[in-house]
């Protein structure tokens, strides 16, 4: 796995340190984590990496397309390495949790602009908003 975070890096031209294969690492393993969630998994194993590292990690991830930050509306930043694709997500409006989704099969009108208004569109975000099934359950009287 740390050959294949390697030659991520080396793809987009970024040097291979500690802090970024743990970045990644903790994303491969976690996705749709916040900030603090991703500094606490990488401190495990590399205690000594400052919040300002991770920080400056997930941005140069991000800006090289490795990662992606995503932000549902009203919710804190999350990021997941999942790119590349024009996948969208679920999202609890009870716990916050968060699911990757394939993008829609037949016929998604939502998904073509009714008025592009001249832009070259290249991708279409969607959330679905719902309860996830342990919140479901929950609420269900026994």
């Amino acid at each position: 796995m740390k050959s294949d975070l390697e030659a991520q890096l080396r793809a987009v031209s970024l040097r291979v340190t500690r802090p970024r294969l743990a970045v990644l690492a903790a994303l491969r393993e976690h996705p749709h984590v916040d900030t603090e969630t991703v500094i606490a998994l990488v401190r495990e194993d590399h205690p000594t990496v400052s919040h300002q590292a991770v920080y400056d990690v997930l941005r140069a991830l991000t800006d090289a397309g490795l990662v992606r930050r995503i932000q549902p509306a009203g919710a804190t930043a999350c990021y997941e390495s999942r790119v590349g694709d024009n996948h969208h997500h679920v999202v609890c409006r009870s716990c916050g949790a968060i699911a990757d989704v394939d993008c829609a099969v037949g016929q998604v009108p939502c998904l073509t602009a009714s008025d592009d208004h001249g832009y070259v569109i290249d991708e279409a975000e969607v959330v679905y908003w719902g309860t996830c099934p342990d919140c479901a359950a929950e609420r269900t009287p026994q």
